[in-house]
């Protein structure tokens, strides 16, 4: 280190550096059973690296220092005492400003909900609870989720670990961001046209969207009601699993959710495998760097014997404009809530009366591109446009579906780009809205179909910025993208 002098501090400082660098459920889940370490220590050394890395890399709105330690406590107690406890006890996670932790503030990184407590559990959080995690804190995002790039934040943006004068993706930029930067074992984010995915590729993660209905919505403040889903982001294929297989099945708070326990293959080969790719993810676009990793990776698949063969999806190029049609139509429906009244009592305007109070609150509560949102929805939703707009955008959501079922009828699974580029820079597209949404064209399609998606890394780009790769399977096949996720990266 240059000759310099290390106190007790500085090394510990390493200590919880090197201890915390890519550090897996699995390691940590086997560090606390042979207690080699305790929960308590370990929320503690996160805490610490948190401390010094979120003041660049504001993955953060808030850390639960005093609830995590007591959940911590636990943890180490119940170990003590013998008794037998889930892989993911005492494991350290954080969870996206959307996602209701009962008595902790939830704002959805809104100004008109920066003062709002959850009065309950999401679902997630509640089986999680059962499963014994440690909750770290609440990471930014784009307000209501709705953005690419986290710039969207009422409460600033969130920078990319890789390079912090870049984005590090959205809406779930604070989640991805934390688990890139050490600063939590696994997160939980969401997906509506591709929350997840994007930002795992831009900051070179694991994260997983479940085909919709296989993890409860319950407690998860509603965007886009038919799109949304819940989801992990984590270090490793593996640790997305181990995440997911905790979180999905049915709830009868969450009438949309299915009975669905997973089940992962257990003899998974490569050998004969169909993959299937996508030849309008291929074109004009694309990043070129992007693309090379892609056809190295495919080069190396058809090696391992997997065949690879070339499916069409016909009408992807329109999901873009049918998202951007359905999305904002739902906003708009849920979003009404949020009127200064039943919420956001902190940001209520005095006035004439009612109206004038909504009005007020909602003009100086939400951000442009809340706004932008729910105006673009009120107007599809409107008379004399419903039928020329909404239900065309349907019919169109169910040719993209129809294009999906005969792609799996000649492939196993799809193998695709996440984003067309690596990260881009702070600033970059907040001017020009149209370009910020092209970069969800190829994870736009696979909410509309409610298919299952998985985004790993691949490789870095010339300017060592991830790369991120997409892989796609049928309705409630989110054990073969992970068989073939794991695989990919053993490659």
């Amino acid at each position: 280190m240059g000759g310099e002098h290390l106190g007790p501090a500085s090394y510990f400082w390493l200590l919880t550096e090197f201890m915390l660098k890519n550090l897996t459920i699995k390691k940590a889940s086997e560090l606390l059973a042979k207690k080699e370490i305790s929960a308590v220590e370990l929320a503690g050394q996160y805490f610490d690296l948190i401390a010094d890395k979120n003041k660049d890399v504001f993955a953060y709105l808030e850390i639960f220092a005093q609830s995590a330690k007591e959940k911590a406590e636990k943890i180490d107690s119940l170990r003590a005492a013998g008794e037998k406890l889930p892989a993911l006890a005492g494991i350290p996670l954080a969870v996206k400003d959307n996602i209701l932790i009962a008595g902790q503030k939830s704002s959805s990184a809104s100004k008109i909900l920066e003062n709002f407590t959850a009065p309950y559990d999401a679902s997630v959080i509640a089986r999680l609870k059962e499963a014994g995690v440690v909750f770290l804190g609440r990471t930014n995002m784009d307000e209501f989720a709705m953005g690419s790039s986290t710039e969207n934040s009422a409460f600033g943006p969130t920078k990319n670990p890789y390079d912090f004068s870049r984005i590090p993706g959205g809406s779930s930029g604070g989640s991805a961001a934390a688990v890139a930067a050490d600063m939590c074992v696994f997160a939980l984010g969401s997906d509506t046209g591709g929350s997840i995915r994007q930002p795992a590729s831009f900051c070179g993660v694991a994260g997983l969207k479940p085909t919709y209905g296989a993890v409860s919505r319950y407690g998860l403040m509603a965007m886009a009601s038919s799109l949304d889903q819940i989801g992990p982001l984590a270090k490793t294929v593996e640790d997305a699993e181990i995440v997911f297989s905790a979180i999905c099945g049915a709830d009868k708070r969450d009438s949309t959710s299915v009975d669905y326990e997973y089940k992962k293959l257990e003899d998974f080969k490569l050998q004969g495998l169909k993959v299937g790719i996508v030849k309008e993810f291929l074109g004009a676009g694309l990043s070129g760097e992007v693309a090379e990793s892609i056809r190295l990776l495919l080069k190396k698949l058809a090696l391992a014997g997997a065949e690879i063969t070339e499916v069409s999806l016909p009408h992807a190029q329109e999901a873009l404009a049918c998202y951007y049609v359905i999305m904002p139509c739902e906003v708009s429906a849920n979003m009404a809530r949020y009127d200064g009244i039943r919420y956001g009592l902190s940001k209520r305007e005095k006035g004439g009366g009612m109206w004038d109070i909504y009005f007020k609150s909602r003009a100086q509560g939400l951000g442009d591109e809340v706004k932008r949102r729910i105006m673009l929805g009120t107007y599809a939703l409107s008379a004399g446009y419903y039928e020329a707009y909404y239900l065309q955008a349907q019919k169109v959501r169910n040719l993209i579906k129809e294009d999906f079922k005969k792609a799996f009828a000649q492939a196993d699974i799809l193998l695709t780009p996440t984003a067309p580029t690596t990260a881009f820079k702070l600033g970059e597209k907040t001017s020009d809205p149209l370009t910020m949404y092209l970069e969800d064209v190829y994870t736009v399609p696979i909410n509309l179909a409610g298919l299952p998606a998985l985004s790993l890394p691949i490789g870095r780009d010339s300017l060592g910025l991830p790369i991120g790769l997409q892989l796609v399977a049928g309705h409630f096949q989110e054990n073969k993208i992970m068989a073939l996720g794991k695989a990919i990266e053993r490659l």
